[in-house]
């Protein structure tokens, strides 16, 4: 469990989970996960009100967007299905606030960052006003959370093929994992932009306690990444190895390699191969 979240006095939560077994191995696959104008246009606008004169971090002091931003009920019940009951609140809030029309960000990982299956904390955006292209939203990089890289050589790329604009109407809200490549996208437009981002903490074992689905078949489901990134099929080991730790399963995906072994050799035949999960795989 990470060291921050046991050294900082934080504030817990919990409610009901709202993702199932589908939409989980999404998030391992992508890394992301957007909800698009959830929160009220009136919270919207009283958040934009109260940061010039409060400052953005008195915000987790304030009942109204507690309950209407951090614990939106969408947000939170996807934030209870990766992170676990109790989940803890943001200990403090960001304001990447921009003058626009300003350039593009080159493509990075935030300080921390780790490579590796554990899902332990969560990065989240919040825009409180509409965001569209002309304003210069996040980009972010989907599938590159399992990508391994120094941050030296990400500031040479720049267009990257499959990268997608989280341009959005206010009160949209999306959830990251921590380590997933971003940046924020060039703008021209006049104006001041706002984008809040905070995150979110594990304090139980993870554990497969989401909405579990009687039609997915962990020993069937189809890891193909549909263009994400990865190395030589790796991005599908990765996805795989993800979501068994957030089952609280976190051992080695071993096995017969290459295209004939699981998750990539699944569902058999494939090149003749007769491929299966790995051990114990189905008492989950």
């Amino acid at each position: 469990m990470s060291q921050i979240a046991s050294m900082q006095p934080m504030r817990t939560a919990d409610c009901e989970p709202s993702l199932t077994d589908t939409q989980v191995l999404e998030f391992c696959r992508k890394g992301f996960l957007f909800f698009e104008a959830v929160v009220p246009d009136d919270v919207n606008r009283r958040v934009f009100d109260f940061i010039p004169e409060h400052g953005q971090n008195a915000l987790r002091q304030q009942d109204w967007f507690v309950d209407n931003v951090l614990l939106n009920t969408p947000v939170a019940g996807a934030v209870r299905s990766l992170l676990g009951a109790n989940f803890a609140l943001p200990v403090g809030i960001s304001n990447h606030l921009m003058e626009c029309p300003a350039p593009k960000q080159n493509w990075h990982r935030d300080g921390g960052s780790r490579y590796g299956p554990e899902v332990n904390n969560l990065q989240v955006f919040y825009y409180p006003q509409d965001t569209p292209t002309e304003m210069g939203p996040t980009e972010v990089y989907p599938g590159s959370h399992h990508l391994f890289a120094l941050q030296s050589w990400m500031g040479h790329y720049d267009q990257i093929r499959g990268a997608i604009s989280t341009a959005a109407p206010a009160g949209s809200i999306f959830i990251t994992a921590y380590s997933i490549w971003h940046r924020r996208g060039a703008s021209t437009a006049t104006g001041t932009r706002n984008l809040l981002k905070y995150s979110y903490w594990r304090t139980a074992q993870p554990k497969r306690d989401w909405i579990l689905d009687p039609d997915f078949d962990l020993s069937t489901h189809e890891y193909i990444p549909n263009g994400l990134p990865g190395q030589q099929f790796r991005d599908w080991y990765d996805a795989a190895a993800m979501f068994f730790w957030l089952c609280g399963d976190d051992r080695p995906l071993l096995g017969i390699l290459g295209g004939e072994g699981w998750p990539m050799g699944y569902p058999p035949p494939r090149k003749g191969a007769n491929t299966f999960p790995p051990e114990g795989f189905q008492r989950l």
